[in-house]
């Protein structure tokens, strides 16, 4: 007889919920905390120049080595601190979970918080401890060095600026996180372009820190590349578990050729954090709306009756993302990325007709 997945597939693995996105066809797209602008014509048509004479029929470089070059620079890595690079953060987080899946080995993370360290600590078979966050959105400390304490993690992942919430953490206290823990601290820097706080100065100070970044973020979420940047004896141990030709041609190019044009990238930041003043302004006027300041490109808010309005929005052709349901401190909040100025209208508008209608 031919076997059936629950025969084969794990129980834990089953009873998850596979990572949802949504259709947004002909939507103003608002939901995934991307960069609303293109690049310049004439880097796309340098970049295109350079694709049309890529060697395609090859494999890419294995270590990525004129591109890590350019990390470098752009990140401001110190000279003792090595990097690794991924498809995406996704897969750093992956590779770390994967290695550091001992037997009874534990991940702990702060709720609400990125949901892909929860989902792939599972998937690598590890136990998540998840600890709440304080209802402000500040760090529970006392109960993260208990929580540490007890369950002596090997990983601890930290989202500096946090997702959804988009608060920085205060900085004092991810250092005493980094101090009690038994095994790796990895902060998740993956809005660092507008918050503008990083630990990457803290790395030779803390032997067990690791500091993720993305070009996601940053405009370049097409292409999934991701950086982990840390000491060399973690990043060698980590590297076996890469597999082959992660960082694909394709990508290399377009970030390296993008990395030596970085005023573009720093100068859409800027206008994204312009915007993000404006919409946070205009959402805490806004009669019923609770909105939290942010130090990412997007603002968490709480309505009344959030699935109605988040239904009403996409009705007028905005699709934010809903958080109603995924953790008790994300009761009645949506999230809205920070989009063009005319994205952003074209959401308040929305928004104004939903919540009168």
């Amino acid at each position: 007889m031919p076997k059936t997945p629950e025969e084969i597939i794990r129980e834990d693995i089953r009873a998850l919920t596979a990572y949802h996105v949504p259709d947004s066809s002909g939507m103003v797209k608002l939901d995934a905390m991307e960069n609303p602008y293109p690049l310049p014509p004439e880097l796309r048509r340098r970049i295109a120049q350079l694709v049309e004479a890529a060697a395609l029929n090859r494999y890419p470089d294995p270590g990525a080595g004129a591109l890590k070059a350019r990390l470098r620079r752009a990140f401001a890595v110190p000279d003792s601190m090595d990097l690794l690079l991924g498809n995406g953060s996704d897969e750093l987080i992956q590779m770390l979970a994967l290695a550091g899946a001992k037997p009874g080995a534990a991940v702990l993370g702060m709720e609400p918080s990125f949901v892909m360290f929860r989902m792939i600590a599972t998937f690598a078979g590890a136990r998540y401890v998840g600890v709440d966050l304080r209802d402000d959105y500040s760090l529970d400390i006392e109960r993260l060095l208990s929580a540490i304490e007890e369950h002596r993690p090997g990983l601890v992942f930290i989202a500096y600026p946090n997702n959804p919430t988009g608060n920085l953490f205060d900085a004092g206290l991810i250092e005493r996180i980094i101090e009690a823990a038994p095994g790796l601290v990895v902060v998740d820097e993956a809005y660092h372009a507008f918050a503008g706080a990083s630990f990457i100065p803290r790395l030779a100070r803390h032997p067990n820190l690791l500091v993720m970044r993305t070009l996601s973020k940053l405009g370049l979420a097409g292409i999934r590349l991701g950086a982990l940047i840390g000491p060399g004896r973690w990043i060698e141990q980590l590297d076996k578990v890469r597999l082959p030709y992660n960082v694909s041609t394709l990508t290399q190019i377009v970030a390296g050729e993008v990395l030596q044009h970085d005023a573009v990238l720093t100068d859409q930041a800027a206008a994204i954090k312009l915007e993000r003043s404006r919409l946070l302004r205009e959402l805490q006027r806004a009669p019923g709306v609770t909105a939290f300041p942010s130090d990412a490109n997007f603002i968490l808010f709480r309505v009344s009756h959030a699935e109605r309005v988040f239904d009403g929005l996409k009705r007028r052709g905005v699709l934010i993302k809903s958080l109603h349901g995924s953790h008790r401190l994300l009761a009645d909040c949506l999230r809205v990325t920070v989009g063009t100025p005319d994205e952003n209208t074209a959401f308040l508008t929305a928004l104004t007709q939903t919540l009168n209608a």
